[in-house]
Order: C-alpha cells, then structure tokens, then sequence
C-alpha cells in the first residue's frame, strides 16, 4: 500500500458552532464553504476547502477542544497571514523552534490548535 496524500483534515466543534466555523474558516482563513451531502447535512459542522485544502468541522456533543493535534496549513506570506488574525482579534503564537522553518499558531473559534507555516518552509514542501 502506498499512501498518496490526505484527502482532507476533520475537526470538532460544539454543536451550534456553525456560524463561529464560518466566521473564522470562511471569512478569516479564506476557504470556501461547500454544502455537506444531504445524508450529513443534519448531523450540523461545515465543511470547507479552497484549491489545495479541505477542513470538515463534525460536532461532537461532548467536544473537547485539540490543543495538541493540529493542522499545519501552508501559507504564502505568513507575516501578511499573521497580521491577518491578529486583525481578526486572534490571538497568535510565534514559533522558532526548528531552525529554518517559519511557523506560527492560532486556535479556532472552539480552541483547536491550528498551524501556519511559510510555504516552502513545511515539512511536506521542502526540496530534496
């Protein structure tokens, strides 16, 4: 078996959370909500992708946030990227623990960790 790349990354939320995940994924994060499939669709979440990444948020009735899991989302200018959550009044945590690779987190509305990262600069975009 060979694994050929993730197809898509999910989160928990709260239940009733879905305007939160809008503002921040949406509005924020610039990622286009896609309709859930009608099967899913009254299990509540939001689902969002852009041309590379895809996010479901799934409600969970017992949520606990993940303040240690997280995706990493590659970024084209992550000082533009860092000045835009700040603006948005999040609150942002530099990163320069690895030498050579630019990164930084911010939580989501529901306090899942979330990770940006200079593109090139992840582990998934290095050159060989």
């Amino acid at each position: 078996m060979q694994l050929l790349g993730i197809d898509h990354v999910q989160l928990a939320m709260p239940p009733g959370g879905e305007a939160e995940a809008r503002r921040f994924y949406a509005e924020v994060l610039g990622l286009i909500e896609v309709v859930k499939p009608e099967a899913l669709a009254a299990r509540g979440g939001c689902w969002f992708e852009s041309e590379s990444t895809i996010i479901h948020l799934g409600v969970e009735e017992t949520f606990t946030p993940a303040r240690k899991a997280h995706p990493a989302f590659c970024v084209e200018d992550l000082e533009a990227c860092r000045r835009k959550l700040l603006a948005a009044g999040m609150d942002v945590t530099p990163d320069e623990s690895l030498p050579g690779v630019r990164r930084l987190y911010t939580a989501d509305p529901f306090g899942n960790r979330v990770e940006f990262i200079q593109d090139e600069d992840g582990f998934s975009r290095r050159k060989k």
